[in-house]
């Protein structure tokens, strides 16, 4: 997701593929040894496939939103490392377990952090979204969205406001747009720019 959000600030065009990850298609698999996604192979045949060194990628080449300027290396550090774990954790522990509690409360800590830089800002980066905005985006969506219960009931109005305004926005309705899977007789479909708005959305 945020490997998209970054492609579309920057008006990077891209052909894009779909891949379901229980049959990863061998071109996947010749692009990236890792057979994660995002891949980005670029024209030149070098292979990008880290979202974050996407971003970068993307941004720096064209940053008419000026992400870049309003980066904050430690806080993406610190959701890409400590908070995705607890994430990960949190979202596949036993729905009984005691290691449910403990990485959900792990979350919620830094969730609290978050909104305490939210109490009088609409972003992470200041008044207009940010390359943190988009690198954190996922990861709390994904929290919300394990219990939405639990996640509402947090008393966490900064956030929560931050996450619905970001959801609710034209950029992250383009991002989100969902397509078969690419296999390899599939014809080319591009992403980014106007030409996203040609693609059929199949939610």
């Amino acid at each position: 997701m945020r490997a998209r959000l970054a492609l579309l600030v920057s008006g990077t065009e891209v052909v894009i593929r779909e891949v379901a990850l229980r049959a990863k298609p061998a071109e996947l698999l010749a692009a990236s040894a890792k057979a994660t996604v995002p891949v980005l192979v670029l024209p030149s045949g070098a292979v990008i496939d880290e979202s974050l060194d996407i971003m970068h990628w993307a941004l720096r080449r064209h940053d008419p939103e000026s992400w870049l300027g309003r980066n904050d290396a430690a806080l993406i550090a610190a959701n890409d490392g400590p908070f995705k774990l607890h994430l990960d954790r949190y979202k596949y522990a036993d729905r009984l377990s005691d290691e449910l509690v403990v990485h959900r409360q792990a979350g919620i800590d830094w969730l609290c952090e978050l909104e305490a830089r939210l109490t009088d800002l609409d972003y992470l980066g200041g008044t207009t979204p940010s390359l943190a905005d988009a690198d954190v985006l996922p990861f709390v969506r994904q929290f919300a969205h394990v219990d939405r219960a639990c996640f509402g009931a947090q008393s966490l109005p900064g956030l929560q406001a931050w996450l619905a305004r970001q959801i609710a926005s034209t950029l992250f309705t383009r991002a989100m747009v969902r397509l078969p899977p690419w296999r390899a007789a599939s014809p080319d479909v591009y992403f980014g720019r106007s030409t996203i708005e040609a693609i059929p959305d199949l939610n």
